[in-house]
């Protein structure tokens, strides 16, 4: 058990979740005072010790049923080669052939139908115990897994579900409760049936996922297996890359990182290192000590809040980089005196009263997306004239205590780069970045001209994800 758990910190670990190693004593100290035959007891004395952040669990919850799948009463097969499925399905038969002198077969002499009427019955009944015994019969059949080869879970998935034909399972279930009801179902009934038959498939599916998973685990090994599954945490998705559901988790990190990285941006303006020492206050305190500067005083920094001035390219895949980033900084925009947004793609356009006219950063965003005036030709990157055109209508904003973001790949589609631009912003700007979301190896490769510009910035940083870009803006402000 303590070479599985160490093995278990390990690969939380390496799929990136923080796990210290005090996480990790407490986790040893807390699983000696439950049941370990209670699956789902250890599972969240683990998860209450070594988890921090809601984000993580999903990551933590795929490693563990990797780790521990072969635990728990419900795997158990019998000796005899037999399941608790096969018994059902004799009780069944018999019930619904008294008198007619046929026998009941196992599961193995079921036709499809037979399956798809039994699995159809306990997803109407939900009936958790008849569905987990269903899932493992069906993998056995349909999977069609054989030991040692290299096929991932969701061929085996896929295979499983086809014969089941699930998409078409819930429009008979729903025939069949119309039917069975007394009444015609109203239009909200129909919708809560509906919604859970949904929710039990959903289930089903899970069982199955959770089914094939374990035999990889016992076909491949743990360690094997969780390499195979290692998801990315939604701070380190690629912004470029993220899928749909992935995209899905990124909003949902967005906002609790915003609150820590405020509260911490603004700790560490209050806490700030101490000035220069404070002569006079220094004097004045020493007459209570007879005249002797027992305490020094010092005077204590008040560093003034930025202005910000963004400017992101919102075309192409760079898109989702620059919506974020805008979200983000929106939602620490306490932190600065002011801060201006401008999108760009051939055409630019300031989008700044879009944030100032609701408090929903979301619907600002939507509206950039849909409104704002960035197309001058052809809809295709061209950075020179974006920047020439920022320069002429907004350069004059640029000032000393100015700030200035500038977000992108640099993919100028081969157009002039008109670099002179961020050189003249760069003189007159308290600082100039440049955020790229590729990665540096990418940079300065085909149409790509980072470098030219980046020989004009105090830095340009790579903010693939989450994590890379709340590290630069904290250090931003």
């Amino acid at each position: 058990m303590l070479e599985l758990l160490n093995g278990f910190v390990v690969e939380l670990r390496n799929a990136g979740l923080p796990v210290s190693l005090t996480e990790n004593l407490d986790a040893m100290e807390a699983v000696q005072h439950i049941p370990i035959e209670d699956r789902d007891a250890f599972k969240y004395a683990l998860g209450a010790t070594l988890i921090k952040n809601h984000a993580h669990w999903r990551s933590f919850e795929t490693v563990f049923e990797v780790y521990f799948s072969l635990r728990g009463p419900e795997y158990k097969i019998g000796e005899d080669g037999t399941t608790d499925i096969d018994e059902m399905w004799r009780e069944m038969q018999e019930a619904q052939q008294q008198g007619e002198g046929q026998g009941a077969g196992g599961m193995e002499g079921m036709t499809p139908e037979e399956i798809a009427q039994m699995l159809m019955q306990a997803l109407m009944n939900g009936d958790q115990a008849m569905m987990r015994a269903m899932a493992k019969q069906s993998v056995k059949r349909f999977a069609g897994m054989e030991p040692g080869r290299p096929v991932g879970g969701t061929y085996y998935l896929y295979r499983t579900l086809r014969n089941l034909d699930l998409d078409g399972m819930l429009d008979k279930m729903m025939e069949a409760s119309r039917e069975e009801a007394p009444d015609d179902l109203t239009s909200l009934e129909e919708r809560l049936e509906r919604e859970e038959y949904q929710d039990r498939i959903e289930k089903f599916k899970g069982e199955i996922e959770a089914e094939i998973r374990r035999r990889l685990v016992a076909d491949r090994g743990a360690e094997a297996m969780a390499k195979t599954l290692r998801k990315p945490l939604p701070e380190d998705v690629e912004f470029m890359h993220a899928s749909r559901d992935e995209m899905s988790s990124l909003k949902k990190a967005l906002q609790p990182l915003t609150r820590k990285l405020a509260a911490r941006l603004a700790r560490k303006r209050k806490h700030g290192r101490k000035g220069p020492l404070d002569f006079r206050n220094t004097v004045r305190h020493s007459l209570s000590y007879g005249g002797v500067p027992a305490e020094p005083k010092f005077k204590y920094p008040r560093p003034a809040k930025p202005e910000l001035m963004v400017v992101a390219d919102i075309s192409g895949s760079v898109a989702a980089f620059a919506r974020f980033t805008l979200m983000l900084v929106y939602a620490i925009s306490g932190q600065f005196s002011k801060v201006r947004s401008f999108v760009f793609i051939d055409g630019i356009d300031e989008v700044t009263d879009y944030f100032k006219a609701t408090e929903d950063i979301t619907e600002a965003i939507h509206r950039v997306n849909t409104e704002a005036d960035v197309v001058w030709v052809d809809g295709h990157s061209d950075y020179g004239h974006a920047f020439e055109v920022f320069w002429d209508r907004y350069g004059k904003d640029v000032g000393p205590k100015t700030t200035v973001l500038l977000l992108g790949d640099a993919r100028n589609n081969y157009h002039a780069s008109q670099s002179w631009v961020v050189k003249e912003i760069q003189h007159k700007a308290r600082h100039v970045y440049w955020l790229n979301p590729e990665p540096k190896s990418y940079w300065n490769t085909g149409d790509s001209i980072v470098g030219e510009y980046g020989t004009y910035t105090d830095g340009v940083y790579e903010c693939r994800n989450l994590r890379q870009l709340e590290g630069f803006v904290e250090k931003l402000a």
